[in-house]
């Protein structure tokens, strides 16, 4: 990847998948930069904030991963996914206009796509994502504004500090000597490693057939999360049974599932890191 030099700019770079990305980014040359609520106070929700910081870093690809993440089925998460997810891009995309810029958007495996047979969003935080897709299809059209979408599906690994996520939550109660509370474990999910997906980030930035492109990022294998579950607790030597069902299921969930062939054909993308793997590595860095 000839990062050497280029000038990017990551939005969410205190993040999860944000903070692996400017790592990764400045390991192979890139002059980065990094935008976050947290860390540079820098609101995207603001136009003019937005425009202020194109205006400093003038960056050649922009890394647009800040993010409202909550997949609640609540009517309360309307407006913050709208405000965090949807207003934000649009913010960046305008910014970019005319700037040649390329941008790259973190969409959500909950868009109607290929992998899940189309189906409707399920949440109001996938309608957001996939109202941002629109949006940027409509920049590259009306005012040439060179996008990818980057679509993960279930990103787990060392690092996810947001403890309500299945794979923290899971793994810290067994270290914690708790009990979780779960679901039936009966949803199908595609599980990819964060560092693997942090790859298919870089890769997109720079790849000149992407453009234009939407594509999932994933392994294209379905594992239950009762499965997932079950080997957390066999990693963790945890001997008694997962209490599945101690909480009822979320409506509306869909498989999420990759088809992971127009990475492997648009940038050069595969996974890496199997799940066993990848949860060992993750169990090992929370314990530590």
């Amino acid at each position: 990847m000839e990062w050497h030099g280029r000038r990017a700019l990551v939005t969410g770079a205190s993040g999860f998948i944000g903070a692996r990305l400017v790592r990764r980014l400045t390991e192979l040359g890139a002059d980065v930069h990094g935008a976050s609520r947290t860390g540079s106070g820098h609101d995207l929700r603001d136009p003019r904030a937005v425009d202020g910081l194109f205006a400093a870093v003038r960056p050649e690809v922009v890394f647009h991963l800040a993010s409202e993440v909550n997949g609640a089925r609540d009517v309360s998460v309307v407006g913050p996914t709208l405000e965090g997810n949807l207003r934000t891009t649009v913010n960046v995309l305008t910014a970019a206009a005319g700037t040649g810029c390329r941008v790259v958007l973190a969409g959500s495996s909950e868009e109607p796509r290929p992998g899940n047979g189309h189906a409707p969003p399920p949440s109001p935080y996938a309608m957001a994502k996939a109202a941002a897709t629109g949006y940027a299809e409509l920049y590259h059209r009306l005012w040439n504004v060179p996008y990818t979408i980057v679509r993960p599906t279930m990103v787990y690994g060392p690092g996810q500090r947001d403890t309500a996520k299945l794979v923290p939550y899971v793994t810290l109660a067994l270290i914690r000597g708790e009990r979780p509370r779960l679901t039936s474990g009966s949803k199908l999910v595609d599980w990819v490693y964060v560092d693997d997906v942090v790859e298919a980030f870089a890769l997109a930035g720079l790849g000149e057939r992407a453009v234009g492109q939407a594509f999932d990022v994933g392994t294209g294998t379905k594992v239950s999360v009762r499965e997932a579950v079950e080997l957390l607790y066999r990693i963790a030597g945890e001997e008694s049974a997962p209490p599945f069902g101690s909480v009822p299921d979320r409506p509306l969930d869909v498989p999420q599932t990759a088809d992971p062939g127009a990475a492997r054909e648009l940038i050069g993308w595969r996974p890496r890191v199997g799940l066993e793997d990848g949860l060992r590595r993750t169990v090992e860095w929370y314990r530590r």
